[in-house]
């Protein structure tokens, strides 16, 4: 198995990992996060009925002045504050962070932290 592969099975087995203890756990709406290598979104998704309740993303015409000249982690803290920002307005206050295969440092500490400063508790 080549290098590129290992890293791809080892990407996946920990993404079952963090996504199967969320799902057969909780009753709270989960916050789930991809990170690619240039961008960051978020949704909070209702595993109950499966439906995406809100969304946020560094792509698009929505925040781009906000965004434009900032680093890749601020890029990721305003994500993080528009989440929390739309997710209070469905009346949305706990939820469940699903960090998928990415680890919790650098960008995805900065979008969690942000989400905490703007009102969300996970």
């Amino acid at each position: 198995m080549s290098q590129h592969e290992q890293k791809q099975v080892r990407r996946q087995r920990r993404m079952w990992h963090v996504r199967g203890k969320i799902r057969r756990t909780t009753t709270r709406p989960r916050l789930s996060v991809f990170r690619s290598s240039k961008h960051i979104s978020a949704q909070i998704i209702d595993d109950a009925t499966g439906r995406t309740l809100c969304a946020a993303t560094d792509v698009g015409k929505t925040g781009a002045a906000e965004l434009a000249g900032k680093k890749k982690s601020e890029r990721a803290a305003v994500v993080g504050a528009a989440i929390a920002a739309k997710a209070k307005e469905l009346g949305v206050e706990e939820v469940v962070f699903d960090r998928g295969f990415a680890r919790y440092h650098g960008r995805l500490k900065a979008l969690a932290d942000a989400a905490r400063a703007g009102g969300l508790k996970f």
